[in-house]
């Protein structure tokens, strides 16, 4: 069995001591493909630096996070568009809007998400959106920017039935489901349940919300698997025909030729894979 990690920091600090061997656990546990969300202007160099370690296995995306727009997100927002223009990436992301934490910057928020969807459909790119207690935000922009260019994934769905029901009528969108199904008060295999998995896509966010067994651990591709199981028992189905099933939908929005990281391969791979 073979599936896709769609969203998965492996580049960030919390793998500095394994990142090589994390990595080679997910490989293992058929995680052959693992999809890299930028975050800052902080973490571009060492995103790009682990795809061309593994330039068959690991994409990177390019965006700035809603939780890094702050004062200076302009310029940072300039650094990004420059190398988003510049590089080949397989989407735009993470973007979106986070009122979690600080409902102070909503407008320069709404304004960086804004511009980097219409990059994100000026390069004919998906957009891996952030949503955190924001939904209505996000939806007032996208029901504006919505056609047939719009497409991507909604990052670590949480939402209700009618919130899936409205990304859907998009028709571009898949949720991205992450180990916060296997916790059992959550309430989001309830809600999966009425969904049809053709609009599902897997991911960990390792190294954060890991899933059941895993919980107060870091996560990692590898646990994967976990969420996959969980999904083809809320659907009745074979584990194997979920990561079918799975694995198509993230080729429905992602070009994963691994010739994209050509730019980024080390003049000293260690790690040829």
């Amino acid at each position: 069995m073979q599936f896709i990690d769609t969203h998965t920091h492996l580049f960030s600090d919390s793998f500095l001591e394994d990142r090589d061997a994390t990595v080679q656990r997910a490989i293992a546990s058929g995680v052959g493909k693992l999809l890299l969300p930028n975050i800052d202007i902080d973490t571009i160099d060492a995103m790009y630096q682990l795809c061309g370690d593994y330039p068959s296995h690991c994409f990177p995306m390019m965006g700035l996070h809603p939780g890094s727009v702050d004062e200076n997100w302009v310029q940072k927002l300039s650094i990004i568009e420059n190398k988003l223009f510049t590089n080949k990436h397989v989407a735009v992301g993470e973007i979106g809007i986070d009122l979690y934490w600080d409902k102070s910057f909503l407008t320069q928020q709404t304004e960086a998400f804004t511009l980097q969807v219409q990059w994100a459909k000026e390069l004919h790119l998906p957009i891996v959106i952030h949503a955190r207690e924001a939904f209505d935000e996000i939806f007032t922009v996208l029901d504006v920017l919505n056609d047939s260019e719009l497409t991507g994934i909604f990052h670590c769905f949480t939402g209700t039935v009618e919130q899936a029901a409205h990304i859907r009528s998009y028709g571009g969108f898949k949720l991205g489901i992450g180990g916060v199904i296997t916790y059992p008060k959550s309430g989001l295999a309830e809600t999966v349940a009425q969904i049809p998995i053709e609009e599902l896509v897997l991911e960990t966010d390792s190294p954060y919300l890991p899933p059941v067994p895993y919980r107060g651990k870091r996560n990692e591709s590898a646990y994967i698997t976990h969420v996959a199981e969980k999904i083809a028992e809320i659907y009745s189905l074979p584990l194997k025909l979920v990561s079918e099933i799975t694995t198509v939908n993230a080729l429905e929005l992602f070009d994963l030729n691994p010739s994209i990281n050509d730019a980024y391969r080390s003049v000293n791979n260690s790690n040829p894979v």
